[in-house]
């Protein structure tokens, strides 16, 4: 016949366990949590006709000054708003809406200045 005293022999090493546990899921929550720091900038813009109304399913560019090629398209969505992360540091970039011009005319752009992991909001007025 056991007696309380021989059962209770297994608590310290289910406290200790138990203790480790809590240590480990702690460290493991704090590690995630540096994990989820923001480390890109935003642009984020919207497209407007001539006559001040959103546009959907404008093609959009973005491309870092002093590049040829476009890294980044993407299409406004239904209320004419697009977003799209690129890496922080002090860059400089070109959005513009990949549409069909008269010739000799310019695509409507804008330059867009990222000085660390901020948001800039921005606007494209298409003209007639």
């Amino acid at each position: 016949m056991k007696t309380a005293s021989t059962d209770r022999s297994a608590w310290p090493a289910l406290r200790r366990s138990t203790a480790a546990a809590a240590l480990l899921l702690f460290f493991l929550g704090n590690s995630a949590s540096a994990q989820d720091k923001k480390d890109y900038a935003l642009i984020y813009g919207t497209v407007w006709s001539a006559d001040n109304h959103a546009l959907p399913g404008v093609p959009i560019k973005i491309q870092r000054v002093g590049n040829k090629k476009a890294k980044w398209a993407l299409l406004s969505d239904r209320r004419g708003e697009f977003a799209q992360r690129v890496p922080t540091g002090d860059n400089e970039y070109v959005v513009f809406a990949d549409i069909k011009i008269s010739k000799g005319g310019t695509k409507p752009q804008t330059k867009v200045h990222i000085y660390r992991n901020e948001r800039a909001d921005i606007s494209l007025h298409l003209s007639e």
